[in-house]
């Protein structure tokens, strides 16, 4: 009798619950589609604020990747957890750097959102893309310039190898060590040589820091 108790129980939770079916991926496309009504409604009625995609991509990084500031906003004001990861280990500031979402890495650094995780950074994802404000507000939030991917890659040998000269004098402005090598023991000089940057071998081959 009490197994059966327990079982009706737990059928009535499952039916005035928010799991019912659909919730989860109705979650997935506002957050995507930046319908900030609906998630927020969803999370109102119980939904997890750092439900994951079947890649583990949490509903802020969708957000953040996707540019929806006002979903960004809503989801941290719910505790969402700014330090979560993608099976690629890619955070939702990273993936804002990289596609160049001041304003959104501006609320993930405030909300906690770390800077110099092991591996990739936000950091080295704005400075390949060629995100030269970012960068720089990475750099007065505290970034490591000069922290390295696993492969050995800086922030400074991406931003050489893909020409972009104002982000790589703003890195030597503060300090990165145009000496460091990656795995395969190039430099960031010889990242530029290779992709025909002339302008950026030229800088790399001046003595002292360049100016900010």
């Amino acid at each position: 009798m009490r197994l059966i108790v327990f079982l009706v129980a737990i059928f009535a939770l499952s039916l005035s619950g928010p799991t019912f079916a659909g919730a989860y991926e109705d979650l997935l496309a506002a957050v995507e589609s930046g319908d900030r009504t609906l998630v927020s409604d969803l999370l109102r009625r119980g939904m997890d604020v750092d439900s994951v995609d079947p890649d583990g991509n949490s509903l802020l990084l969708l957000a953040a990747r996707a540019g929806h500031q006002q979903i960004v906003d809503l989801l941290l004001s719910n505790r969402a957890n700014a330090l979560k990861t993608n099976r690629y280990n890619e955070s939702a500031l990273m993936l804002a750097a990289f596609r160049g979402r001041l304003a959104i890495v501006d609320s993930l650094v405030s909300a906690g959102a770390e800077l110099d995780p092991d591996g990739w950074t936000a950091l080295i994802y704005a400075a390949f893309e060629g995100h030269t404000e970012i960068v720089r507000f990475l750099l007065q939030h505290g970034a490591n310039v000069d922290a390295q991917a696993p492969n050995g890659v800086t922030a400074l040998m991406v931003a050489a190898r893909n020409g972009h000269l104002p982000i790589v004098d703003l890195l030597l402005a503060r300090g990165a060590d145009r000496e460091r090598r990656n795995d395969d023991g190039a430099k960031a000089y010889d990242w530029a040589r290779a992709a025909g940057n002339t302008d950026i071998v030229e800088r790399l081959s001046l003595p002292g820091r360049a100016k900010p």
